[in-house]
């Protein structure tokens, strides 16, 4: 996972990606718009508008599909929202 800006450059980047697990396919589209675009093999961008809407996401995730990088994306939406022109990237295979 990785902040970047306009321009492409990582502004800030996790340390945790986000442990894939089977379950994800199962996330209902309704319940989880944003996370449902998540995938192992592509890049899901989400640009300011969009990350606000991940917190409520992560809070009604099951604790199976939880772990460090939940922490970890939150803290990088803090980041998408202090600044302009930033996008929250995660980064497939």
């Amino acid at each position: 996972m990785q902040v970047r800006g306009d321009l492409g450059k990582p502004v800030a980047h996790a340390q945790a990606g986000v442990e894939w697990t089977d379950l994800f396919p199962a996330l209902a589209p309704v319940r989880f718009p944003m996370l449902w675009a998540l995938s192992p093999y592509g890049d899901a961008v989400f640009n300011e508008r969009q990350v606000p809407l991940l917190p409520a996401e992560f809070d009604r995730l099951p604790e199976a599909y939880g772990g460090t990088w939940v922490d970890q994306a939150r803290e990088l939406c803090q980041v998408v929202q202090s600044g302009p022109h930033r996008y929250l990237w995660f980064v497939g295979d």
